[in-house]
């Protein structure tokens, strides 16, 4: 069972979500707010012409702006840049799980682009050529803009399907299946060798993957098939990554996965083992940051990222009442934008974050905390504060 691109509710589908060029969200460029500090900074692609913007998500009636992650300023500008930025300049990532511009992964390299690290990822075998191709015709051109103005560069794209280590495990059905055909090095060894010949060595990897065949099954009618599966290409599937890309990792550097709040509450029609397998892949986490961290001091750590409106996660059914239920019921009543993962995760990944490994980080507005939905009719009575806007 082949892995796809991880997002929305950190389920995937047995097929790979490509994006058509349309957009749901709104960008809206703007030139008066932010200009004079967004002057102060150099464009991570030494770009001249600066431009702020700001993205409007809307849902129903709630409104939030995007947080922006700002860059180092380059270090031929004179003047100072305000707050406390993100450096990743020099930083080279690998990003497994990106075959379109609507999930956590693609926002993630985003967010480390934007900060100045070289990007290169890792695209599920049958989606690689309409990723590239899209990529190409520039039907993704409109969400790689950064913060800067300039696109996000992908330096290359590496065919890859993380359920399988290496050339031996690959059974005779995908090696034949025509959706494989013209691709090679694609197992998580081949792709770690490709990348080591390529540059050498990486600094950050992001772990965005994961696969359930059964999910739309009650753990009680999943097959032992589909539970392994679940597990072998939502949380097995790191351990390999870090495995075989661990040797070419400078030390400092930072391995990252995303996982969700199933791992450790029940989540109704969130089943065919994905739970079992994302409460294993934050049981790995915390074993795989003290190996990584004693053999070559990485850090390793898992975002536990809200609900998405993604299209993978679309085809589960049930994301928009999720996305409601969030918004009724989290501390933080707006709805989740990606971008507040991505940027998490160049926090993660930064030396602003050099102590913090073994953890998960909740991205979730808050929701994970709460112990019940206030929005039951059992509150009705209670004072509770609602947002009104």
């Amino acid at each position: 069972m082949a892995t796809t691109p991880f997002s929305g509710l950190q389920t995937a589908m047995s097929r790979s979500c490509i994006p058509s060029s349309q957009r749901s969200n709104v960008m809206a460029f703007s030139g008066k707010s932010m200009v004079g500090s967004w002057n102060k900074l150099a464009s991570v692609c030494h770009v001249s012409s600066v431009q702020p913007f700001q993205r409007v998500f809307t849902s129903s009636t709630i409104k939030f702006e995007r947080i922006v992650t700002k860059a180092m300023s380059d270090s031929s500008q004179k003047s100072l840049v305000s707050g406390l930025p993100i450096d990743l300049k020099g930083k080279r990532a690998f990003i497994a799980g990106v075959a379109d511009d609507n999930g956590y992964g693609w926002t993630i390299a985003k967010a480390l682009a934007a900060a100045g690290a070289q990007i290169l990822v890792g695209t599920w075998v049958p989606a690689l050529n309409i990723f590239e191709s899209s990529l190409r015709r520039g039907k993704f051109d409109e969400s790689r803009v950064l913060p800067d103005g300039s696109l996000m560069e992908i330096t290359k794209v590496y065919p890859l399907d993380a359920v399988f280590d290496n050339p031996e495990d690959v059974p005779e059905d995908i090696k034949t299946n025509k959706r494989y055909a013209g691709s090679s090095k694609w197992t998580v060894q081949e792709v770690a060798e490709s990348v080591k010949e390529d540059f050498g060595t990486i600094d950050i990897l992001v772990h965005s993957l994961a696969n359930g065949p059964e999910v739309t099954k009650p753990l009680l009618e999943t097959s032992r098939n589909g539970y392994l599966a679940a597990l072998s290409a939502s949380s097995y599937s790191y351990v390999s990554l870090l495995k075989h890309f661990l040797p070419i990792m400078n030390p400092g550097g930072s391995s990252i996965s995303l996982t969700y709040i199933a791992s450790e509450k029940i989540i109704p029609g969130y089943g065919g083992g994905m739970s079992s397998a994302k409460a294993a892949l934050e049981s790995d986490t915390r074993v795989l940051a003290f190996e990584a961290g004693r053999k070559r001091k990485i850090r390793v750590n898992t975002i536990s990222a809200g609900p998405l409106r993604s299209r993978a996660a679309k085809a589960i059914g049930f994301i928009d009442m999720m996305i409601d239920y969030s918004i009724a019921n989290a501390p933080l009543q707006k709805e989740l934008s990606a971008d507040e993962v991505g940027n998490s995760a160049a926090f993660l990944a930064s030396p602003l974050a050099s102590a913090i490994t073994g953890t998960v980080l909740y991205v979730d507005n808050g929701l994970n905390a709460m112990g019940v939905g206030v929005d039951s009719p059992v509150f009705k009575d209670l004072d509770i504060p609602k947002d009104q806007h």
